[in-house]
């Protein structure tokens, strides 16, 4: 693992008088997002949100991108918050789907497979035992696992697997796909999904992680030799910069890998990337899109923010009583939350997402001070982790 700097947080009196969330609170704000899912819902049974909105409107699209999950991952969310058949009976809908573009092979040519399955098929078959939910999860898992290369230990991200322009190169949102693979070793008693798991999450503690706790976005590492080549960016500011997004990804991510593996270096390096991440924030909590900004002259990224929220819970899971940050993690989640509920909700009238201010892809500006449905998801899951002691789809 990385040699890295674990520095303090910056300002932990600031995060200290973050009062905890009250249960009404709580009631609110899922409430207002509640209430937008119920708004998406006729539109969005049979069909799905695109990954970003134009004008604060997802448009339909079918179950064709790498966000689709996060949509259904939703509606199980809100399921299992209410208990009403409405949103089960969209998800089982949009489910079938899910199996027959396994099956079919329908843009798959990429790492995105957790994203897309893990909330929706897997969570389909451990809240109702559905076995083509069970049946498309592994199909899933199957192609991720052809995507791992032994000699460079790591998942290809993106791409043709005899693209040479791609081989090689991982990137720190496959932290958030793994959990697919530990899954199906668990559904199968197949070590080798584990296995692959184990070293691409060695491999991106190794590689994307910098000495200062700060994260490539992506790393490419020569296949036929398995040495590391160089780190680069694919969505933020600059090479050495440090994407929100992935920053938040890492956050998350190590803290998952720890849950899967009990590797308890990895809980050390998700509260290394947590403090980062915390002391560059600004004075509302709510990350520009790339963490060399924080002021306003930069587009925050509430996406990113959410994630972030759902990371610092899940390490907060894993820390002892006594740890001095674990109760500033969890009052900066809700801090986040609560800043993303009261100051960044997409309007009841003239949208059909969640969050509004998010950004997809700043470089191609694409989805910019937009919703993202991603941030949609993990804003639900984070209220969700808020309110009950939760078992994470992830």
């Amino acid at each position: 693992m990385t040699e890295i700097t674990h520095e303090p947080l910056a300002n932990p009196a600031r995060l200290a008088r973050i009062p905890l969330p009250t249960p009404g609170e709580l009631d609110i704000a899922t409430g207002h997002v509640l209430a937008r899912i119920d708004r998406a819902l006729p539109e969005f049974t049979h069909l799905f949100p695109g990954p970003s909105s134009v004008k604060l409107y997802y448009p339909a699209i079918g179950n064709i991108e790498w966000t689709n999950g996060f949509w259904t991952g939703m509606l199980w969310l809100a399921w299992e918050l209410t208990g009403h058949a409405r949103y089960r009976h969209a998800a089982e809908i949009q489910g079938r789907s899910f199996l027959q573009r396994a099956e079919q092979q329908i843009n798959v040519a990429h790492h995105d497979l957790g994203f897309l399955y893990t909330p929706s098929a897997c969570a389909a078959w451990r809240l109702t035992g559905d076995p083509a939910a069970r049946r498309a999860g592994l199909l899933a898992a199957d192609l991720l696992l052809s995507r791992f290369d032994p000699v460079s230990g790591v998942i290809q991200a993106w791409g043709d697997l005899n693209d040479p322009a791609e081989a090689g190169r991982m990137i720190i949102d496959c932290n958030l796909n793994l959990p697919l693979l530990y899954w199906a070793t668990e559904q199968t008693g197949d070590p080798r999904y584990r296995d692959a798991a184990e070293q691409h999450l060695t491999q991106a503690a190794r590689h994307l992680v910098r000495p200062d706790a700060s994260t490539f976005h992506t790393f490419h590492m020569d296949t036929r030799t398995g040495a590391p080549l160089r780190g680069t960016t694919h969505q933020g500011h600059a090479d050495d910069s440090c994407w929100a997004r992935g920053q938040a990804w890492g956050i998350y991510g190590f803290a998952l890998g720890y849950a899967h593996s009990g590797r308890v270096g990895l809980v050390d390096l998700s509260a290394a990337l947590a403090n980062y991440f915390l002391n560059r924030l600004p004075d509302d909590l709510i990350c520009r899109w790339d963490l060399i900004f924080t002021g306003p002259e930069a587009p925050a990224d509430t996406s990113a923010a959410a994630i972030a929220a759902c990371g610092l819970l899940e390490l907060v899971r894993h820390l002892p009583i006594g740890h001095p940050d674990r109760e500033l993690y969890a009052r900066a989640a809700w801090g986040m939350v609560r800043e993303l509920d009261t100051k960044h909700l997409a309007p009841l009238l003239g949208s059909n997402g969640v969050l509004a201010n998010a950004v997809y892809h700043m470089p191609k500006q694409i989805g910019v001070n937009e919703c993202c449905i991603w941030g949609d998801y993990f804003h639900l899951e984070a209220l969700m982790r808020l309110r009950h002691v939760w078992r994470p789809y992830w």
